[in-house]
């Protein structure tokens, strides 16, 4: 398998229903799979996925481990080149693939990337989480290209290009797998945000907006 695209869920029924369609549609079959690991969900996000989607791979954690434990324990039962972790509360656009799988083939030296994040309730303005790429200041102050603290930019394509970043969201991150498992994954002690600025700092991540395959980009709520 060469990627596998993991979303953690718990008591994300509406959401699953709302955009693993879209997932399902603009994602290629070939040699990817469609991941959802359940947290110990108590609504019927589970069954929803047996019923209406067959061709998702389903994990049952026996109870809720958080963002990184959650991920830690999924990852370790999925075997494939490259993992793409993504938010349950994220539409992906055409295409949304082939770009940063392409990249990270061409570039081996690049642990992970992450492509442009947009609000989905204001498809004009970056998302909060992740944007155009995570960088921390003097004072360990996270912020973002296209956002800072709680102000996010329009996007006129001022960050359509491919840079280096301190840090990719967990939102939609595309990471190798053999540097996820080397690193130890996420730090557990993060139950929940700032896991991926943690883990992220120790290798070379880049944010990938467009080359010659065209725009990259996803809407997040």
């Amino acid at each position: 398998m060469t990627v596998s695209i993991v979303i953690l869920n718990w008591n994300g029924e509406g959401f699953l229903r709302k955009f693993l369609p879209i997932l399902v549609e603009r994602t290629p079959e070939t040699d990817t799979e469609i991941v959802v690991a359940d947290n110990g969900s108590t609504d019927n996000s589970v069954q929803l996925i047996k019923n209406e989607f067959p061709t998702v791979r389903i994990i049952q954690l026996d109870k809720n481990y958080g963002f990184a434990g959650g991920y830690n324990l999924a990852l370790k039962q999925t075997d494939a080149e490259y993992y793409v972790i993504l938010n349950s509360d994220v539409e992906v656009t055409e295409n949304w693939l082939q770009p940063m799988l392409g990249y990270m083939n061409e570039h081996p030296e690049v642990a992970a990337c992450q492509p442009k994040i947009l609000s989905f309730d204001e498809p004009s303005k970056f998302e909060h989480a992740g944007a155009a790429g995570g960088f921390i200041d003097k004072y360990g102050y996270p912020f973002c290209r296209g956002r800072v603290f709680g102000v996010t930019e329009e996007d006129f394509g001022q960050y359509n290009d491919i840079r280096d970043i301190f840090w990719a969201t967990g939102a939609c991150l595309f990471i190798r797998s053999a540097v996820f498992h080397k690193v130890g994954g996420f730090d557990s002690e993060f139950f929940a945000h700032m896991e991926t600025v943690r883990r992220n700092g120790k290798r070379r991540c880049r944010y990938h907006s467009a080359n010659r395959a065209g725009q990259t980009s996803v809407r997040q709520c």
